[in-house]
């Protein structure tokens, strides 16, 4: 019955987390969520960590232009070699993973789902998009200073991962190799401005990448993150679909969910599968727990 599930998610999977991700570029969006009522107070940032050694986006572009440019991609996917969609290891661990993609129909905030891992100190990573930080950024920097949180890049206008221009869900990916650098780097450094923190992983809008595009992620000092529990397809499953998949997780999964979407039934998914996990012995992890 699990793998019955699983294989149907996997079919419905990222084509329906298009409409949580996709901004106005797929014609299935939700309706935009509700702007989130923000505090007027002055955001404050991280402390500063060492980042003054780091090349500039200059000279990362100039070594990676020169490294790929000319280089014809000849794999398409969401599991390539190069991109981490499991955790290496055999214990029951599991890290729960949150998109928050922006756009027009992206930028909403699922209050109720985020406090709900902080009252039961469940650790997570949250994929954040460039546009999602201007939309939120006073909410941003309070994930930022939660250390529960882990913030990764979930890039800079959201686009599929490629040097060709190569669509997925309609979405156009990135044209050529300056793109996407500019979808990597543009968000990195805005994460590092806000956070004095360098992101460690990158995860692509739509979660589709041709095999160059991964070698370039990786030359930005970033890796390429995926999953291989697909848990509430762009926040469109309801809260029973959302608790059969997370219950189809295994030591060392990586789920991917969403925090954008408050109108979705995530957050109830998740308060009906977390207790079961837990009873069968699971533990939650950030990425960077395991992934050294």
């Amino acid at each position: 019955m699990q793998s019955s599930i699983k294989s149907l998610t996997a079919i419905i999977s990222l084509c329906l987390a298009a409409t949580a991700c996709s901004g106005t570029q797929v014609s299935t969006d939700h309706p935009q969520a509700r702007p989130t009522t923000q505090s007027t107070a002055a955001p404050t940032a991280k402390p500063s960590t060492n980042t003054a050694a780091l090349p500039s986006v200059e000279e990362i572009k100039q070594r990676v232009q020169t490294k790929f440019e000319g280089q014809k991609p000849r794999k398409w996917g969401e599991h390539l070699p190069g991109i981490i969609d499991r955790l290496p290891t055999q214990e029951k661990l599991i890290a729960l993973t949150f998109d928050a993609c922006g756009g027009q129909h992206g930028s909403g905030y699922d209050a109720p789902l985020i406090q709900y891992l902080e009252r039961e100190q469940i650790p997570a990573t949250l994929f954040i998009n460039s546009r999602w930080i201007e939309r939120n950024e006073q909410i941003f920097l309070r994930l930022a200073r939660q250390p529960l949180f882990e913030i990764e890049n979930h890039g800079t206008v959201h686009r599929p991962l490629s040097v060709n221009g190569r669509a997925i869900y309609g979405i156009r990916g990135t044209a050529n190799v300056n793109e996407a650098l500019e979808e990597v780097l543009g968000n990195d450094r805005k994460i590092m401005e806000l956070t004095g923190k360098k992101p460690k992983f990158f995860r692509s809008g739509t979660a589709y990448y041709d095999d160059v595009a991964v070698k370039i992620i990786h030359e930005t000092g970033e890796r390429p993150v995926n999953f291989d529990v697909i848990g509430d397809a762009g926040a469109t499953f309801s809260a029973r679909q959302v608790k059969q998949a997370l219950l189809t997780a295994k030591p060392g999964s990586i789920v991917i969910l969403h925090f954008n979407q408050p109108q979705g039934d995530t957050a109830e998914g998740l308060k009906q599968a977390i207790p079961l996990l837990r009873k069968q012995g699971y533990r939650f992890v950030k990425l960077e727990d395991v992934l050294k």
